[in-house]
């Protein structure tokens, strides 16, 4: 002991002592014996299970943990902590949008009278969740300027695919049906794959060289053949379509319609309508707009707004006003039918319009921010990342890896660098059009603070890019899991139960 009553040597034996990491997994918690549940003994004749399954019967597991419930909860806590989290770090994952979901969201969503209706409840017992899907619709009506909203498809690309089957239902019954619809090649990658689904041939429409649809492109592409023009607005470059106005007029001078995606429209929500741009039909991805919890392949929304010419041709059922209560009708000949069973994702609905009411007349402000944190990034990182196209960000910008290819850094390596300073990855190699692609969202919600800190890691990364690259290309070095064989996972991956590629990778276990 020292004289002031400490241990002669302060540090302690870290591997030993530190009880902030426990042990490496469930694996090594594993004792002979130890039970997190002792079930009482059978009071049935109890059965032999090799009689009863055969070969399917194991007499036990190669490897099969036997833990206590503590450690079972203390080993996926501490996984839990080794998680990327946006309620701990800035997301800059690009095309993707709202992150950050309030809590009143939740708190609203998980009332009792909208938290435990029933799917089957019938109508006049129902009347609260229709007034409040009604009211959802009025606001996005409001925001969009369409003459209606569907809040059934599920997700974007759901609605993608309500919005080329309306489109085809208009032509065929106006006796024109045709056959192409132009996708530029900076539209998200389900554009292309909706419009298949409902049946039509895909044109490409190459963007020009500010990173935009050409008028003229557009003119001589859109013959009699073509049922619609799909655009982005702002596109997946963090671009604004500065020629939508002249790209709409051209598609109706040929009868054809303008389908937007409104992937992006948290950029210019509560400042422009799309229905006054010349937009016929749009889908709102609610959790990329107002903050909703993204879908994950589950629980999402992907409500679809239609000008005038395309309302007959909504899915059934359409909420409609009956005196001063709601019903749902079905009564619709032209429809295109049901885009999935009951009426959305409910509490996906809830959340959204709880975010729409706290906003109010002043939603704008969230385009206002989204804009100033793109473009306060795009300034501070550009004499360090190159800019394939030039042309002015909106909510999200796309720098390559040209400068760093140079020294034998690619994307990938300075996004897998980007988690030694804490920080989830922006999206890459997308757009496909931006070779070694880096696409930053910094959102609304991000303060100054969190974006300083964002740019001083991926500056860091680009001086040793330039410096010492191999610190760079061998990245990471202190997440818990190393560097996966990418291209060993690449070829292993469509080969069917085989997880061994991802495995393979370098495990930390202090």
């Amino acid at each position: 002991m020292s004289d002031h009553g400490t241990l002669a040597n302060p540090v302690p034996d870290s591997a030993r002592l530190d009880r902030r990491r426990g042990p490496s997994s469930i694996f090594d918690a594993s004792r002979p014996g130890r039970r997190g549940t002792l079930l009482p003994p059978l009071d049935v004749p109890g059965a032999d299970p090799a009689a009863l399954y055969g070969q399917l019967h194991r007499a036990g597991v190669e490897g099969e943990v036997e833990a206590s419930e503590v450690d079972a909860v203390r080993h996926f806590t501490r996984l839990s902590q080794k998680n990327m989290s946006i309620d701990a770090n800035l997301y800059p994952l690009g095309s993707c949008t709202m992150k950050h979901n309030p809590r009143i969201n939740e708190e609203i969503a998980r009332l009792s009278g909208f938290a435990d209706v029933h799917p089957y409840t019938p109508a006049h017992l129902s009347q609260g969740a229709l007034e409040l899907m009604a009211r959802l619709e009025a606001a996005l009506i409001a925001l969009t300027g369409f003459r209606r909203v569907t809040l059934q498809p599920t997700a974007g690309a759901n609605g993608e695919l309500t919005g080329c089957l309306m489109i085809r239902a208009a032509h065929v019954k106006a006796g024109v049906p045709r056959k192409y619809i132009l996708v530029p090649d900076s539209a998200h990658g389900t554009n292309p794959a909706s419009a298949h689904f409902a049946g039509y041939e895909v044109k490409e429409l190459a963007s020009s060289a500010r990173g935009t649809l050409d008028p003229a492109a557009v003119e001589k592409a859109m013959t009699d053949e073509v049922a619609a023009v799909m655009i982005t607005v702002p596109n997946t470059l963090g671009v604004f379509e500065e020629n939508i106005l002249d790209v709409t007029k051209i598609v109706h001078a040929k009868g054809g319609y303008v389908y937007l995606d409104g992937a992006n429209f948290n950029a210019f929500v509560g400042k422009v309508r799309p229905a006054d741009m010349g937009v016929d039909v749009m889908h709102m991805n609610l959790h990329k707009t107002f903050s909703t919890p993204h879908g994950g392949g589950g629980p999402g929304a992907g409500p679809v707004g239609v000008g005038e010419a395309l309302v007959p041709f909504l899915p059934v059922p359409t909420i409609e006003p009956e005196g001063a209560d709601f019903r749902l009708d079905f009564d619709r000949p032209d429809s295109i039918g049901r885009m999935r069973t009951f009426y959305g994702n409910f509490g996906v609905l809830v959340r959204a319009l709880t975010y729409i009411l706290s906003y109010g007349q002043e939603i704008g402000e969230v385009a206002e921010n989204a804009v100033l944190n793109a473009n306060y990034l795009r300034k501070k990182l550009a004499p360090f990342y190159h800019l394939k196209y030039d042309a002015p960000s909106y909510h999200e910008v796309v720098f390559d890896d040209r400068t760093q290819a140079a020294k034998g850094v690619h994307n990938i390596d300075v996004a897998k660098r980007l988690m030694d300073y804490g920080f989830h990855p922006p999206t890459m190699s997308f757009p496909l059009i931006v070779p070694g692609a880096l696409m930053i969202e910094p959102t609304e919600s991000e303060p100054i603070e969190e974006l300083d800190a964002f740019a001083d890691a991926m500056i860091a990364i680009a001086k040793e890019a330039e410096e010492t690259p191999e610190v760079v290309t061998t990245a990471p070095h202190v997440t818990p899991v190393g560097r996966i064989d990418e291209a060993l996972l690449a070829r292993e991956a469509s080969k069917p139960g085989s997880f061994a590629p991802v495995l393979r990778a370098p495990v930390r276990r202090s």
